[in-house]
């Protein structure tokens, strides 16, 4: 729908995929915040990137390539990529932040050959129904985007990434004066470990920095603006990670208690409940 900073990430934060498995190495080390310090996101190995982004794909689609093209029911877009980039068809103008175009400018930014030559010509999503946007999912276009997405996973984390990395500033910008000094606090003491940081890195794809004005249902948004802003007092380590995960769980609940019943958002919280206790868990 609609949504680039750690400790090493060890072996076991990736499941292993059946689609487009890539050989791993050891990661290099990568410096991780303390609690005190001015948080920041640390440099990440090349491998520690690839398993990042195979975590992400498989928290949004199962790590297949045919959930690289995808049209959820209830949405008004298509979700496409391993971060589930949201494209509007023409005419279109939703309340969520529209990231495959930034995607597609991202690449042609770092030279990547074999972008569909099809995409570049469509500023917008040219289905305008997910009936019209199924029927052709197995035709040239689309099998062209998998094919572009799957062989540029590393790519799309580091265009991840790189929201995540922009995201502490823009956060600070927008919050209240009174919130920005527990925001940092809390940034830091989930960044100290492994799985904390996987879930600021994931967070941000997953439901954006909370920033978005119109991502909101009757004025209370759920990005990490949010979930940072409304942890309960905790020490660093584990159990910010875990109260990160609870505070997630209740912004994605207040989500849905806001939304308007007709879009059926209750159907999406075991999903969500589910991906945020990844974050809890020591990796």
């Amino acid at each position: 729908m609609k949504s680039s900073h750690l400790l090493t990430l060890l072996p076991s934060l990736i499941l292993p995929l059946t689609a487009c498995s890539v050989a791993q190495s050891n990661p290099a080390p990568i410096n991780v915040p303390t609690a005190n310090s001015n948080p920041s996101f640390p440099a990440l190995s090349k491998s520690s990137k690839r398993k990042i982004g195979k975590k992400i794909w498989k928290n949004e689609s199962g790590g297949t390539i045919s959930g690289l093209t995808a049209w959820n029911p209830g949405e008004e877009f298509p979700s496409l990529g391993i971060g589930h980039f949201i494209w509007y068809p023409k005419n279109f103008r939703g309340p969520y932040t529209e990231s495959f175009p930034a995607l597609i400018r991202f690449a042609k930014s770092r030279g990547t050959k074999g972008i569909p030559e099809w995409v570049l010509k469509n500023p917008k999503c040219p289905w305008q129904s997910r009936n019209a946007f199924n029927n052709a999912k197995n035709g040239p276009q689309l099998t062209s985007l998998r094919n572009f997405l799957a062989n540029n996973v590393e790519l799309q984390t580091d265009f991840i990434l790189e929201k995540s990395k922009a995201a502490l500033g823009k956060m600070l910008a927008a919050a209240p004066a009174n919130q920005r000094s527990i925001i940092k606090q809390n940034y830091s003491k989930v960044a100290t470990t492994s799985n904390g940081a996987y879930a600021l890195i994931d967070y941000v794809n997953f439901k954006g920095e909370g920033i978005n004005p119109k991502e909101k249902y009757k004025g209370k948004g759920w990005g990490l603006l949010q979930v940072l802003a409304n942890m309960r007092p905790t020490s660093s380590g584990q159990a910010a990670a875990k109260e990160f995960s609870l505070s997630a769980k209740r912004m994605l609940d207040r989500r849905i208690s806001n939304s308007n019943p007709s879009r059926g958002e209750k159907r999406w919280r075991a999903g969500w409940h589910n991906r945020c206790n990844t974050y809890a868990k020591p990796l």
